[in-house]
């Protein structure tokens, strides 16, 4: 406890009041902190925020596509010209584009989780100071207060009234009351008190590491996108391999004449079945979103975060520090009861000293009501958000003792006191009001609220954030419905949700009045938008709620009480300048402290997951086509019509540049479940058409050319259709189209008809077209195809909807 001496008016003490102030553990001297730094008992827990460089590489590197298709290139190299190895080059760009864009996200998520990186207090040499957790040893003297993070493991040495939250860990909800003595985990947290605890573990040895190494592990579990993709190219390989042998086969039965051309022709049939950019494209997308929100100071914990703020439905807001910024203004102290004026206000004034790290609301009537030294606090009962007060015993320098609780007046009244209809109206102009009322009973008794005595009533006037209304109407915008939930009075809550313009504001609900059945709740939270006096377990009951009705849910906050809310719910969004515990559990941290940065993350998740649903569509057409062709050419015992250089044009024209403008380009569209489903809805009818389109030009082609170079034009003509129907596929996808769409179209189109007409190119690329009536006829095929996409896809759309 803080301890109080008179002082003189020349500066000396004069008297020391109440009993001598009791020893403090210096801590660690700079000596013994040298020495355990040289044994190596540091904290060196590596910073979660992202992968190595060495993992990055060895990700993007060491796949099990590109290690097929760099077998495929050392063939190619050998037995073919260089134009058919050109797939090979292609996959060393994609490979170094992937490792550059994610190793810039990692110089990003590094920077940033410095900047928001919990900075535990440590004392050594009687000092207490703000330490990086990296910089902790073995045997520091941690303090700790409301709302920080225990970072190592310990044994509590000092304690005040400490509660501490172990809900992460041993899933008890209630807090657990720690004496000197008791063990500390690190990952639980201070809900109320103070104290210091003597850490015993550091490193990995210490809880909170094994956590950390246990939630990067499973991480990408929680992407749909990634999954979703992983079993896509599950399927792929299953399917690629039978089509892959057969196709070896039948091409050195029909070329017996010329094994390398049959090589040729076989690695060409192979290589497009691998939507190899698919992965790289992800990567790529998630990297530059995160240096996107980097820049406006968001660090994203976890990459699939993006993605899953894209698919959130309903966001829940805690009023304090988001709707409302975190400092306070005491406007009005009311005396009850015939009270003294004067002698409260000095009530107040002393109520600084009971707590060593006021919240908000203590805060704002420490600066109103400077403390007096005569009167001294001799017992504290911290602020708990299960509670809703706090109190403290007085020594009022003048013989007489008296205790106090100030908090919540309809907690610390009984129903239908005349007061409480004082405060609605208070509470109806978005005032917060607290209550400070004597009571006889002893703090640490559990009645000590019975029977207390109301004395004054304090008005605070919480200051609006300026953006909170365009951030609010901009969810209204997207169908985004949006929760109030905290634990402030619910007139309160209401009136400032009012001026905001909040929906649903006027209909306020109690959260004490909310059924305990999760079906029930969730009736009345989705019919509801403003709930108060909401405890912390209740915020996690109302996010679990939520899910139960299949909602996707974001939940925003920056207090001890929001942290099992925060953890629960689908992405957790705390402040920058919340507790060290809000920040530790939630995916994405403001640092900026500003709500308004949340519709820029949700619109980068919205942009990344609708463009790779967008252009994965234009990956698996390809497969889908390439595994059809090669099944077509096998039963037909016919020769593969395209060489790999063919293929790389095509899909470089038709997937590789277009899809990598289409993956960065804007997408305001909410995600939907479902990837794999709804990929392949339209890759699968895409993928057929092209390839019976393209198989039908080529039979007339073998029927139509002959003897020397007929080989070249039917493979000429076929590669005409099998572009034309691609590029249809691709004027699907780039829908709705804009003037750089449109320019994007054009541009492949003209650069495909450039190699068709260029002497040189056509010699590079073995493409000439032979005559008039094929070319034609090949023009022809594309479009009924180009028609039946247009046919099926629509049929796909009523028959399947997304």
């Amino acid at each position: 406890m803080t301890q109080r001496a008179k002082i003189d008016t020349d500066g000396s003490e004069a008297e020391a009041v109440g009993p001598p102030v009791v020893h403090r553990p210096a801590g660690l001297t700079s000596a013994e902190v040298a020495e355990r730094v040289a044994r190596g008992e540091v904290n060196d827990v590596p910073v979660r925020s992202s992968r190595s460089t060495k993992d990055i590489v060895r990700a993007n590197v060491f796949t099990r596509f590109n290690a097929i298709i760099g077998v495929l290139w050392v063939i190619m190299l050998i037995v073919a010209p260089i134009q058919d190895s050109l797939f090979g080059f292609v996959i060393i760009a994609n490979t170094g584009i992937g490792i550059i864009q994610e190793l810039r996200a990692k110089k990003t998520l590094d920077g940033l989780a410095v900047i928001g990186e919990a900075k535990p207090t440590v004392r050594r040499d009687g000092v207490a100071a703000e330490l990086s957790t990296s910089e902790i040893v073995l045997g520091d003297l941690i303090e700790l207060g409301p709302g920080d993070k225990v970072v190592v493991d310990g044994e509590v040495a000092e304690a005040d009234s400490l509660e501490i939250d172990e809900s992460l860990l041993t899933g008890e909800a209630d807090p657990v009351v720690k004496k000197p003595g008791d063990l500390m985990m690190s990952g639980s947290f201070v809900v109320a008190g103070g104290g210091a605890f003597t850490a015993t573990k550091v490193g990995r040895e210490a809880y909170a590491a094994q956590l950390a190494e246990e939630a990067s592990r499973f991480t990408l579990v929680h992407s749909e996108l990634r999954t979703g993709i992983s079993t896509i190219l599950k399927y792929v390989t299953w399917m690629m391999i039978p089509t892959a042998i057969g196709l070896v086969i039948s091409q050195l039965v029909v070329k017996d004449d010329n094994f390398k051309d049959a090589i040729a022709r076989t690695v060409g049939g192979i290589v497009p079945m691998i939507p190899e950019g698919l992965v790289l494209l992800t990567s790529v997308a998630f990297a530059i979103g995160v240096v996107r929100l980097g820049r406006k100071q968001c660090l994203v914990q976890e990459l699939p975060a993006i993605e899953g703020l894209a698919r959130v439905d309903v966001v829940c807001l805690d009023k304090t520090g988001t709707l409302t910024e975190g400092g306070m203004d005491v406007t009005e102290v009311r005396p009850l009861g015939g009270a003294d004026e004067t002698y409260v206000r000095t009530v107040l004034g002393a109520f600084g000293e009971s707590d060593p790290r006021p919240n908000a609301s203590l805060q704002a009537i420490i600066d109103a009501y400077p403390d007096t030294v005569e009167w001294r606090c001799t017992e504290a009962l911290p602020f708990s958000s299960a509670r809703k007060y706090s109190g403290a015993a007085f020594s009022e320098g003048n013989g007489e003792n008296s205790t106090w609780l100030l908090g919540a007046p309809d907690v610390l009244l009984p129903a239908g006191d005349p007061t409480l209809t004082e405060i609605d109206h208070l509470n109806e102009q978005g005032l917060r009001v607290l209550l400070l009322a004597r009571t006889a009973n002893e703090l640490d008794s559990p009645e000590v609220a019975a029977g207390a005595h109301p004395t004054a009533l304090v008005v605070l006037e919480q200051r609006l954030r300026p953006d909170a209304a365009d951030t609010l109407a901009y969810f209204a915008d997207q169908n985004v419905a949006t929760k109030v939930i905290s634990g402030d009075n619910a007139v309160s809550v209401g009136a400032v949700a009012g001026k905001l313009d909040m929906p649903g504001a006027a209909n306020t609900v109690d959260a004490r009045t909310l059924p305990t059945d999760r079906e029930e709740m969730a009736k009345v939270l989705d019919e509801n938008a403003v709930f108060g006096r909401v405890t912390p377990q209740q915020k996690r009951d109302m996010v679990a709620a939520l899910q139960s009705h299949g909602h996707t849910v974001a939940m925003t906050g920056d207090g001890v009480n929001d942290v099992l809310a925060l953890k629960d719910a689908d992405i957790g969004v705390s402040m920058g300048s919340g507790s060290e515990a809000t920040r530790a559990v939630a995916q994405i941290v403001l640092l900026n402290n500003s709500f308004a940065t949340l519709p820029s993350v949700v619109a980068e998740g919205r942009r990344v997951i609708g463009n790779i649903t967008r252009v994965a569509t234009l990956f698996l057409t390809k497969t889908v086509y390439s595994v059809l062709l090669a099944v077509l050419v096998v039963c037909s015992q016919v020769e593969y019509p395209f060489l790999p250089r063919h293929l790389t044009l095509l899909s470089t024209l038709t997937i590789g540049i277009p899809a990598f403008f289409l993956a960065l380009a804007p997408n305001k569209e909410r995600a939907k479940p479902n990837f794999v489903r709804r990929v392949m809805r339209y890759a699968i009818p895409g993928g057929v058409i092209a390839a019976a389109a393209t198989f039908t030009t080529y039979l007339l082609a073998r029927h139509h050319y002959s003897g020397e170079g007929a080989l070249e034009a039917e493979t000429s003509a076929a590669t005409l259709t099998l572009f034309l129907v691609s590029m249809w596929v691709l004027a699907i996808i780039a829908r709705p189209y804009t003037w750089w769409r449109l320019t994007l179209v054009a541009t492949m189109g003209g650069a495909f008809l450039l190699v068709l007409v260029v002497p040189w190119l056509q010699d590079f690329f073995a493409l000439k077209l032979v005559g008039t009536t094929l070319p034609w006829a090949a023009v022809a095929i594309a479009a009924a195809g180009g028609l039946l996409l247009e046919i099926a896809w629509r049929w796909v759309d009523r028959r399947f909807p997304a």
